[in-house]
């Protein structure tokens, strides 16, 4: 008797415990999983726009190559002396710093 009474004195504490929690997990999945996402996304972007010519580069297969012509939209890489290959721009993994080669030489 007493829960029909507590109940009926408050309709709208209800709809506030059951729109609370949507809201909190709408925070933890923004925190967690929206957030470094989207940071992750601006990175690759920007490190796509700053490639230019004379850079090593892996691509998303793994191969390694340096730029020799590059566009809007693809990247040639020599790969050897010989061997030129094309790619599409969203096809590179990242770039080789000068940093890392000579740091895995030692």
């Amino acid at each position: 008797m007493f829960q029909y009474a507590a109940a009926a004195a408050a309709p709208g504490q209800d709809l506030y415990s059951i729109i609370i929690p949507f809201v909190l997990m709408f925070v933890v999945f923004y925190f967690l999983l929206i957030r470094p996402q989207k940071k992750k996304q601006n990175t690759r972007k920007n490190m796509l726009s700053a490639l230019k010519k004379g850079d090593r580069i892996v691509t998303i297969g793994g191969l390694h190559g340096t730029i020799t012509e590059l566009t809007d939209d693809t990247v040639v890489l020599k790969v050897n002396d010989v061997t030129k290959l094309t790619f599409e721009r969203s096809a590179i993994s990242h770039s080789i710093s000068t940093a890392d080669t000579t740091g895995s030489a030692s």
